[in-house]
């Protein structure tokens, strides 16, 4: 990972410092801004790889920040929290966060979270790019990490096109939550059960889809989900 550009917008100082001396030894440069404005010019200065966001911040909190970056930018977002709370934790995951790390964190927690939200950024470039996967209206092209519906480009972010990249490959059938997050989450994810469902929310609302009667994301009760394919009723 070196070379690459973190932005830590946290309030807590001495946590920043330790932050910037524990992953520099790893090879990333980070930056860092004390508060939820000088976040967000940063952000909107500079190319980074990634953003550490912290949630409780006085003036402008950490999902007020988020909301507004997300207007503009699917940098990658690990935010950062003292609270507890699943209620925030879904907050944020709605509101475009990547992954969410309390602040009892351990260094080593960290930098194995920042990695694999790193791994399914598309700033980093796939092994061996596959084709575009087009069903219906909807397509993914792995190679340039783009998704179109009806024409359109979608604003996606990378654990989005990830799961979306999934369901088309395997539209027709049943992928279950499991397996979804073994394909994008790169971790175990077992302190937000709900994270993919969180996705899928928002990812439907990108689609414009409605999951009382879908046209795209089905969702199949005690199993998971399907992408239908044009034409197909979906499992009864």
């Amino acid at each position: 990972m070196a070379g690459t550009h973190i932005l830590m917008v946290d309030d807590d100082e001495k946590l920043c410092r330790l932050v910037r001396e524990y992953l520099g030894t790893f090879g990333y440069t980070v930056s860092v801004a004390h508060n939820g404005l000088a976040g967000l010019d940063a952000a909107g200065a500079h190319d980074f790889d990634a953003i550490l966001l912290d949630v409780m911040m006085p003036g402008l909190d950490g999902f007020e920040v988020l909301k507004r970056l997300r207007l503009r930018s699917n940098v990658p977002v690990l935010m950062l929290t003292g609270l507890g709370d699943e209620a925030d934790r879904i907050i944020g995951l709605e509101t475009g966060a990547d992954d969410y790390l309390p602040k009892t964190f351990s260094t080593r927690e960290l930098l194995a979270r920042l990695r694999a939200v790193l791994r399914r950024s598309h700033r980093q470039a796939p092994a061996a790019p596959s084709a575009a996967v087009t069903v219906g209206d909807v397509s993914a092209d792995p190679s340039t990490r783009t998704a179109l519906h009806a024409g359109q480009m979608l604003i996606l972010t990378p654990v989005e096109f990830d799961i979306l990249l999934a369901l088309l490959h395997a539209a027709g059938r049943i992928k279950t939550r499991e397996q979804l997050l073994l394909e994008v989450a790169d971790r175990d994810f077992e302190v937000f059960d709900r994270s993919i469902d969180v996705h899928i929310s928002s990812l439907r609302r990108k689609l414009g889809d409605d999951p009382k009667s879908p046209r795209y994301i089905q969702t199949v009760r005690s199993a998971g989900y399907m992408l239908l394919k044009p034409g197909s009723p979906g499992p009864a």
